[in-house]
């Protein structure tokens, strides 16, 4: 059985739900897509998620979900973390932490799992994601016919060394997080597909998903800023990943961008809060 995977970039705000809500399911027939993974730690008005939020993006035609290190900016969440098995947090998070490291959808006959790990250079601490993604690799065996990897994480080096610590054990391993995409995309002696990030669904036009001039101030004075939702160049980024559920190895990885027209999110969905007060950090 082959599988098509969509997995998109770190979704910024309501721009990049909007392009999500409109092309989604154009992408999804256009590419046989079987399953659509998306990072959405950043949905809610820049940082964190909300359960109406997480509920429209299942609507727009999102199967599984992840977060990363702004996993609980918004408290409200946490409670879907508890009981849904769809999404997911960074897996070498404290054990005492809420939320699972991995999430399941059954498509086709098979169980496909994504692990979610996060970073520890020029991160904040957390538990080694080696071991975590041992772990979780030698569990996920005898529930999941497919595993891919999702790497939150800041250093090109750490990402680029996970992918190579995963080959062989996980079908596909792609970066997040710098919301900025890399051409380095590329399958893996044995047969793992590797990307080190698969950049950012919002405004491109734009300091990460950002209003430019705010956060330039903000570098500039060294003091706090609103870092306002950017509204132009509005483009899904992610990849497609073909996959043998039988041998477990990637036959093709390629990275896809959507444009859209420019959006207006100068009113917020109430789902989406204010813009919270920044001091350089995103």
């Amino acid at each position: 059985m082959k599988l098509n995977v969509l997995c998109t970039g770190d979704m910024v705000g309501r721009p990049g739900r909007r392009i999500v809500a409109d092309h989604l399911q154009k992408i999804v027939r256009e590419h046989n897509i079987d399953c659509v993974i998306a990072n959405a730690e950043n949905a809610a008005g820049g940082s964190g998620l909300t359960p109406q939020i997480y509920e429209k993006l299942l609507r727009y035609g999102v199967n599984l979900v992840t977060l990363g290190d702004h996993a609980y900016r918004k408290r409200e969440i946490i409670e879907v973390l508890e009981t849904r098995d769809n999404i997911a947090c960074p897996a070498n998070f404290s054990d005492h932490a809420t939320g699972r490291g991995y999430a399941l959808y059954e498509t086709k006959g098979v169980t496909l799992a994504v692990v979610v790990l996060i970073g520890r250079l020029f991160m904040k601490p957390a538990n080694c994601p080696y071991s975590a993604a041992d772990r979780l690799l030698s569990k996920l065996k005898t529930q999941a016919d497919v595993i891919l990897v999702e790497f939150h994480a800041e250093a090109t080096s750490e990402k680029i060394a996970m992918g190579y610590h995963l080959d062989g054990r996980a079908s596909c391993c792609f970066g997040t997080h710098t919301h900025v995409v890399t051409a380095d995309e590329r399958i893996l002696d044995q047969g793992m597909a590797y990307i080190t990030d698969i950049g950012m669904t919002g405004a491109h036009d734009s300091v990460l998903g950002r209003n430019k001039e705010k956060v330039l101030r903000a570098f500039r004075t060294q003091m706090p800023c609103s870092f306002d939702i950017a509204t132009e160049d509005v483009q899904l980024n992610g990849i497609i990943v073909t996959i043998d559920s039988h041998t477990k190895r990637a036959e093709s990885i390629k990275r896809i961008r959507v444009h859209t027209d420019e959006i207006d999110a100068t009113s917020y969905d109430r789902d989406d809060g204010k813009p919270e007060y920044l001091n350089n950090q995103f």
